[in-house]
C-alpha cells in the first residue's frame, strides 16, 4: 500500500501542515482535509453568509475529489464543523443540493471557532 498527496489548483492550497487530500493506492480511499470557503483562484475568504460559504466549501471538496479520480457521488462520510448550529437548516439545504441521492454518512459538530473566521468547514472520505 502506498500513500500519495492529491493537489489541485482548482481548490485552495493547504495553508498549514496538511494536504488537500490523501489517496491510498491499493485501498481506493481518499481522505479529504477539511475545506473552508476560500476562493481557489485568489485564496481570499468567500464570506457571503452560510449559503455562500457552504457552496464554496462543497465546490472545493468536489474539485479535490475530481483531481483524485473520484466525485461527490463516491463520498461515504463527511464531517461538518459549524460555528453555530443556528445555521444548520440553511447549511443542510445547500448540502442536500450536492448530495441528492444516497447521501454519505455525516456528523455535524458545533465548534467555537473555525479558521479565518469561517462559519463552516467540511471534510470527506470517498472511494475511487
Amino acid at each position: 500500500m502506498s500513500k500519495s498527496i492529491v493537489q489541485t489548483e482548482h481548490a485552495p492550497k493547504a495553508v498549514g501542515p496538511y494536504s488537500q487530500a490523501i489517496k491510498l493506492e491499493g485501498k481506493s480511499l481518499i481522505f479529504v482535509s477539511g475545506q473552508i470557503a476560500l476562493d481557489p483562484k485568489t485564496g481570499d475568504k468567500n464570506h457571503g453568509g452560510i449559503v455562500q460559504e457552504t457552496k464554496q466549501v462543497l465546490e472545493n471538496l468536489k474539485a479535490i475529489l475530481e483531481e483524485a479520480g473520484s466525485s461527490l457521488d463516491k463520498v461515504v462520510k463527511t464531517t461538518v464543523f459549524m460555528q453555530s448550529m443556528d445555521d444548520f437548516g440553511v447549511m443542510n439545504e445547500v448540502y442536500s443540493q450536492y448530495f441528492k441521492t444516497e447521501p454519505p454518512a455525516r456528523a455535524t459538530i458545533e465548534v467555537s471557532r473555525l479558521p479565518k473566521g469561517m462559519k463552516v468547514e467540511i471534510d470527506a472520505i470517498a472511494y475511487v
